[in-house]
């Protein structure tokens, strides 16, 4: 009882209200919050923390900024759900609100299609050395057709593409870079699509802000060759996998193209088998299969692996994302 009233008491107010229904659209910085309500950074800041608070909303450091969402789960998330039902769609404040919220989707939009552009021949190069990269996603695709998907975790997310292709399959996806520019390209890509459920986060693939137990497929597609531990990255994953999860692996097979490594940042020239088994074993999980899609230059490689269905977990299974604490920007 004390928790709903607390939820309650935390939305009962104006601008409250207002912010639960931008967030319930999709992440947004207090920055931008203040841009579209019109207020001061302080006082927006003082409402979204009563409703963290409350667990109303999730909020999400990344780096000196702070992104936040209404709960997708957890005490206050049903308590949200409720409350967005009963706001009136044709509210005169809401619908400029949501005017406004527009004009920030389209400047972020249009800053990530900038950094895109001047980056773009990175991957573009590389892409025209191997296979067709729709012939990779529909590997990916038939490998997890049929198996449950209600939680997915892409490591390294970069653009976000996997989550375009697997998320429509997920109830909750999440993908985690390092890089706030390739996160803000994502995030335009994901709004682009409609992914509402899909969301990106800042941080290391190697120490994965994430609980033990909370995904049912994790993908690691074309990162591993930029780690310097891509055990640890293969660890992790197996760390957050629940009972009878997916790992896929996608990066390439061993090569010479010293280009990659002197213009393009790849730390690897690509992986053997064995050496991939290797890792999924120490990490406790068990081969399932690999696909090689020969290209030009370079052949891509799709690893399969499970975690076995009696394995046990450091913590009870948990949904993700976890909630992070940090700074507001």
């Amino acid at each position: 009882m004390e928790t709903v009233l607390s939820s309650l008491r935390a939305a009962a107010e104006p601008t409250r209200l207002r912010l639960l229904a931008l967030l319930a659209q999709g992440d947004l910085t207090v920055s931008e919050l203040t841009q579209i309500l019109g207020q001061s950074q302080p006082r927006v800041s003082r409402h979204l923390k009563l409703m963290c608070d409350a667990a109303l909303l999730d909020r999400f450091p990344e780096g000196a900024w702070a992104f936040y969402r209404v709960a997708a789960k957890g005490p206050g998330a049903a308590t949200a759900r409720a409350l967005l039902a009963l706001l009136p769609a044709g509210d005169a404040m809401l619908a400029l609100d949501r005017q406004r919220l527009e004009a920030v989707r389209q400047a972020r939009a249009e800053k990530a299609a900038i950094y895109f552009r001047d980056n773009a021949s990175r991957w573009s190069h590389i892409r025209s050395l191997h296979v067709d990269e729709r012939e990779v996603e529909a590997a990916l695709l038939a490998s997890v057709a049929g198996h449950p998907l209600r939680d997915l975790v892409d490591l390294g997310t970069g653009t976000g593409r996997i989550l375009e292709v697997l998320g429509p399959l997920a109830d909750n996806a999440v993908g985690i870079d390092l890089s706030r520019e390739m996160l803000a390209v994502a995030r335009a890509n994901l709004e682009r699509a409609g992914l509402r459920h899909c969301m990106v986060r800042l941080g290391d693939i190697t120490q994965l802000p994430l609980a033990a137990a909370s995904a049912d497929v994790v993908t690691i597609h074309q990162v591993l060759h930029y780690v310097a531990d891509p055990a640890a990255a293969v660890s992790e994953s197996a760390r957050v996998l629940r009972p009878g999860g997916l790992l896929l692996v996608v990066d390439f097979a061993p090569h010479q193209l010293e280009i990659l490594r002197d213009q393009h940042a790849h730390r690897r020239l690509g992986f053997s088998d064995s050496e991939v088994s290797g890792w999924l074993a120490a990490a406790g999980l068990e081969s399932d299969g690999v696909i090689r899609l020969p290209g030009k230059s370079l052949t891509v490689v799709l690893w399969r692996a499970r975690k076995p269905a009696t394995a046990e977990t450091a913590s009870p299974p948990a949904a993700i994302p976890t909630q992070y604490k940090g700074a507001d920007a």
